[in-house]
């Protein structure tokens, strides 16, 4: 039994909490994996995993040996990283979370040309508007728009994102055209719920800064939910510029509030910190940060 690939498929296994996955991620069996974590439970002479029908669990043994597994895993990564600085292969399976959103317009429109660099990398792209637990999500890294909470993260900054205040033609021909943050006041305004702001939107104008609470009949935890809202008449927005980039060439929606500079939010690649970053992970990020520095097309 080869135990350094037997000690890293085991902490798959508990980083996952499911043989499936794990054996989905390294294109095996289930079977396999269970005979794999089982000889090596034989091997070691005690129980490392307490199966049962809804979901695995640790003895105090595995809790024990897992946290040493991981420890050794980082070691002998760091090790071959020393080693192998420099000439690293960037090759293989390319893990990546995103915002629905962001995912499609920023990442996937821009993979054709991250692959033809990299022929012999693949990626796997999960969206989701959730943030992601990239452990037990079995991802390599993650974007995320906005301040960070988490801890246990390597978070890179690697651009900011700019937003613009835009309404439908035909909510403004109804309900005016506010030309102050705080007129936004007194309208319907549309909030993307998993900001930290929240109901807060923030602007600047000659160095000085203006903070309005906004409010309104409807929210929602996607971007594109909002856009439709938007395009529907229903409020006016704070959102991605990128994200209404075709609607304001066509007219569909109209800038307001041009004057003041929304606030803009940080752009970031998050990895495991227990972790170390394959060549291909930090190719994709850097790939990212050099592309959002390019302009994003305006209307």
């Amino acid at each position: 039994m080869d135990k350094l690939n037997a000690m890293s498929v085991f902490v798959r296994v508990v980083e996952r909490g499911s043989f499936t996955a794990v054996a989905k991620e390294l294109q095996t069996t289930q079977p396999n994996i269970s005979k794999l974590i089982r000889a090596l439970e034989i091997d070691l002479g005690g129980t490392l995993i307490a199966r049962s029908t809804r979901q695995l669990s640790l003895t105090d043994e595995g809790v024990r040996y897992y946290e040493q597994c991981r420890g050794i895993l980082a070691a002998v990564d760091a090790a071959e990283h020393s080693f192998q600085t420099g000439r690293e292969t960037v090759a293989g399976l390319l893990r990546v979370g995103s915002s629905v959103s962001f995912g499609r317009t920023q990442i996937a429109s821009r993979l054709g040309d991250f692959l033809t660099r990299y022929p012999q990398v693949s990626v796997d792209l999960q969206l989701s508007d959730k943030n992601h637990d990239l452990v037990t999500e079995g991802l390599d890294v993650t974007f995320r728009i906005g301040d960070l909470n988490d801890s246990g993260l390597i978070a890179r900054h690697i651009g900011t994102m700019h937003r613009i205040t835009l309404a439908s033609p035909g909510y403004l021909a109804l309900y005016g055209t506010p030309d102050t943050p705080e007129a936004l006041r007194g309208h319907n305004c549309l909030l993307f719920n998993l900001l930290a702001t929240q109901n807060q939107w923030r602007y600047e104008k000659d160095q000085q800064t203006y903070a309005v609470r906004i409010k309104g009949n409807a929210q929602s935890n996607n971007s594109e939910a909002i856009r439709e809202m938007v395009l529907a008449g229903m409020g006016i927005s704070l959102s991605p510029t990128w994200l209404f980039a075709d609607d304001l060439r066509a007219g569909s929606v109209v800038a307001i509030l041009q004057d003041y500079l929304p606030e803009p939010l940080p752009v970031y690649a998050l990895s495991p910190a227990n972790r170390r970053q394959s060549a291909r992970v930090r190719a994709l990020v850097d790939y990212m940060a050099q592309a959002l520095k390019m302009p994003t097309p305006q209307a």
